[in-house]
């Protein structure tokens, strides 16, 4: 191989991942809808886990590094409204749940409705923005327009 070609590869190499980093990085912590053909949810904790108006479901990992913040992130914004909880549910201890919910990376965020139909999810920490629109059209009863 010659040296135009291994810088040639290199140079390709390179920008290969500049542009899935770019990609990756604009969708991460993006609100997309929820499927409505999402599995129940009924046995993900007991019952009294759930909130009575919304369920912030963070699914983390022990090696997660953006986990705490998340969970920080969470638990300030369900403090924030009546009737909204936080559940953290440990993929370690959980395993089966990451194909049952289509978690591709951790910290990976389900916003459930009242009764217990995800209705947003975030791959990645939620960007504050997105969550405050998505709870909020949880807790007002709109539907989305997506």
């Amino acid at each position: 191989m010659t040296v135009f070609v291994a810088v040639a590869v290199l140079v390709g190499v390179f920008a290969l991942a500049t542009v899935l980093g770019v990609v990756l990085r604009a969708r991460t912590g993006r609100a997309r809808s929820g499927r409505t053909d999402t599995h129940p949810t009924a046995d993900l904790a007991p019952e009294t886990a759930f909130g009575t108006r919304a369920t912030l479901v963070q699914f983390s990992t022990p090696t997660c590094a953006r986990c705490p913040a998340t969970r920080r992130q969470l638990d300030a914004v369900a403090g924030q409204h009546d009737g909204v909880t936080r559940l953290e549910i440990d993929l370690a201890e959980r395993p089966e749940l990451v194909r049952r919910f289509d978690v591709m990376q951790t910290p990976t965020v389900l916003l459930l409705d009242a009764d217990r139909t995800v209705r947003t999810r975030f791959g990645g920490p939620p960007r504050p923005p997105e969550l405050a629109a998505a709870l909020d059209t949880v807790l007002t009863g709109r539907q989305e327009s997506r």
